[in-house]
């Protein structure tokens, strides 16, 4: 998912003059060819990642749209003032290259864990949150980056997930995919647990339950069209996201039902990472499901709420 990303920003580099890449303290492999071919709009500033933020909001203002990569931890905590002051209050259209969103760096501890990224992320205004579920979407979701006025934060996973997208659903910012058909309940994902969501779907199904999938790839702006549709039409409601149960999808879920259709707010559970620091190492997968989200966590997080309903 991550080199697609980057190539992507080369390939809209040669598309628009407008592109450039700005990383921090990257390996000397990253986009090579457009460090070689285009050595005037790839800047890569070693560890200074306020310096960067203030760097490409400058060159925002001059017209330019740089797409600015570092670990989801560096770019979001290091530079949370920036980010803040320097692109959202000013509106510009500053492109932020999360790598590694939420548990993907687990042998690395809880320093470089990005499970709160979402959260301060959503609490800006003007920032758009953006976490395909794969490679594919990916490339679906970059090309649409060049017309989009306002900052994006775009979140990434490690690479080499399943692919489990379809170009015929298309990509659009703010609309969510409706990946299966709902019965009645409803998982409600995010980025790499859209394909958890899945394999629970087909796990129920296997049980007589029929459970869809809408994978909101747009935690802000949320697509309230959808979920006004949706949700008055299920029973049961859960979501699923690699990231803290606090200020993430599904508190974006609660939020919007409470302004927008408050009855439907008891029929939502939310599968998340729990208001702790990691206390284990080891790899993504083993450490999700230590943290409770997992398939199982999904099923019998659904089977509750289907039995409540």
């Amino acid at each position: 998912m991550r080199k697609r990303c980057l190539d992507s920003v080369y390939n809209l580099a040669k598309q628009d003059n407008r592109v450039l890449f700005v990383g921090s303290d990257l390996g000397p492999d990253v986009l090579v060819e457009m460090k070689e071919k285009m050595p005037e709009r790839f800047f890569m500033e070693g560890v200074s990642e306020q310096h960067i933020i203030g760097m490409a909001a400058g060159l925002a203002m001059e017209g330019f749209i740089p797409f600015v990569n570092t670990i989801a931890t560096f770019i979001t905590r290091r530079c949370y003032e920036q980010v803040a002051l320097d692109l959202c209050l000013h509106d510009l259209p500053v492109r932020l290259i999360a790598n590694g969103g939420g548990l993907v760096y687990a042998p690395l501890g809880p320093t470089h864990l990005a499970v709160e990224d979402l959260a301060i992320m959503r609490a800006l205004p003007n920032m758009a949150i953006v976490a395909p579920c794969d490679a594919e979407e990916m490339q679906r979701f970059m090309n649409t980056t060049l017309e989009w006025p306002h900052p994006i934060y775009i979140r990434l996973g490690k690479g080499g997930d399943p692919v489990v997208s379809n170009s015929e659903m298309g990509f659009q910012i703010g609309k969510a995919i409706l990946m299966r058909e709902p019965g009645r309940g409803l998982f409600i994902s995010t980025g790499i647990t859209t394909q958890i969501a899945l394999a629970a779907s087909e796990q129920l199904a296997d049980e007589g339950m029929s459970v869809g999938v809408l994978h909101m790839h747009t935690v802000k702006p949320l697509d309230h069209e959808q979920l006004k549709l949706i949700l008055p039409e299920v029973a049961a409601v859960v979501s699923a996201e690699e990231h803290s149960r606090i200020g993430g999808l599904g508190s974006a879920l609660l939020e919007f039902c409470n302004d927008n259709l408050p009855r439907q707010t008891e029929k939502i559970a939310r599968v998340g990472l729990p208001d702790r620091f990691a206390d284990q190492y080891g790899n993504q997968n083993t450490l999700l499901t230590h943290m409770g989200v997992s398939v199982e966590t999904l099923c019998d997080a659904m089977r509750q709420q289907l039995a409540r309903a």
